[in-house]
């Protein structure tokens, strides 16, 4: 079978592990990289690949099979509706846009078109999620009542003296690092349909949040809490326990999700089970069945290149579409508005 050729827009840390992946991959190829920086030629050179300094030139120049958009946040729309217009099914990297306003006049174009995009947020490929979902999805929980999450890690000085915007709104966990957990807990559980909010910046004085208390409410009727902070010395977040990313120190014996039903519970990454064989068991007063979900690991950014070949040869939607990266985007904008108004936010309006 041909080689699907694809083209990196972005060559900075996401771009260059894209970059890998193409070369990695036995079904799709690197084409090219498109990157004003001088300082990549050298880089595209080694790879024997042509560099672009504008997305409108590679496209004009040649029509690669695929683009990967892992341009700066504000660049995504522009470069995104460069590629709607001349057909070329595009990976967008999270956020899909840098406003909702922006994000929705992609969105009105790419339907109206029925333009193959992707929004790269690859943990909707993770073999864990998959895993968690087949087993909401076999009753084995029952009816899903609760949720508690965490994303606690603590990032060091180095991370806000690199960026100083770091320190400034807009900058918090609450943006850069939320918009993950959307994703993950709207494949588990549903719709978000209302959140409530608390921040502090008391532990680094910053006049950005550093650690913010959530809540939330599904569509379900389901209701869920979340702790945040980027300056908490704690293990309990994804990176550090779903062992998918192994540039982080990882913690077998750490959960960053409880899902609990009327029959059953599920702690996440450990995949550890907890639940009642019959319906007339279940009592507090009466001991669980315990149980471990079998999953195999898998680099969940390699499974979303594979399913964005199969997109690019129309095999499959794409799983992540514009509209639901722009819910993803509405939500943590929500919860940034509850934070600071202290009231109850819909997130229904998309």
């Amino acid at each position: 079978m041909k080689k699907i050729r694809i083209a990196v827009a972005g060559a900075g840390l996401i771009g260059r592990r894209h970059i890998e992946l193409l070369q990695a991959s036995a079904e799709c190829e690197l084409a090219a990289i498109v990157d004003p920086l001088p300082a990549t030629a050298a880089f595209a050179e080694s790879l024997g690949v042509p560099l672009y300094a504008e997305l409108e030139t590679l496209l004009a120049e040649q029509r690669p099979d695929g683009v990967i958009l892992a341009t700066p946040n504000h660049l995504h729309v522009e470069g995104a509706l460069a590629c709607v217009a001349h057909a070329v099914p595009t990976l967008i990297e999270k956020p899909v846009a840098h406003t909702l306003d922006e994000g929705k006049r992609l969105l009105a174009v790419a339907e109206r078109a029925g333009a193959k995009l992707l929004v790269g947020h690859h943990r909707a490929h993770s073999a864990i999620l998959e895993k968690a979902r087949e087993v909401i999805a076999e009753g084995m929980l029952g009816n899903l009542v609760a949720v508690m999450g965490s994303a606690l890690f603590y990032k060091p000085d180095d991370y806000f003296d690199a960026a100083p915007w770091r320190r400034e709104a807009g900058g918090g966990p609450v943006l850069i690092n939320m918009i993950h957990e959307i994703g993950n807990l709207r494949s588990l559980c549903g719709e978000i349909v209302a959140v409530q909010a608390q921040a502090s910046s008391a532990t680094r004085g910053f006049a950005v949040e550093d650690t913010v208390s959530i809540s939330l409410r599904f569509a379900s009727g389901a209701l869920g809490t979340f702790l945040l902070s980027d300056t908490a010395a704690c293990a309990r977040s994804w990176e550090q326990t779903a062992r998918e990313n192994h540039d982080y120190p990882s913690y077998a014996d750490e959960d960053c999700y409880v899902l609990a039903g009327t029959q059953g519970s599920l702690s996440i990454p450990s995949m550890r089970l907890k639940y009642y064989e019959q319906r007339e068991q279940r009592s507090w007063w009466k001991p669980f069945e315990t149980g471990v979900a079998s999953l195999e690991e898998a680099d969940p950014l390699a499974r979303q290149l594979a399913h964005f070949c199969q997109v690019i040869r129309g095999e499959v939607q794409p799983r992540v579409t514009v509209r639901d990266g722009l819910r993803n985007l509405l939500i943590v904008e929500a919860i940034s508005e509850a934070a600071r108004t202290g009231q109850i936010v819909s997130t229904e309006q998309l």
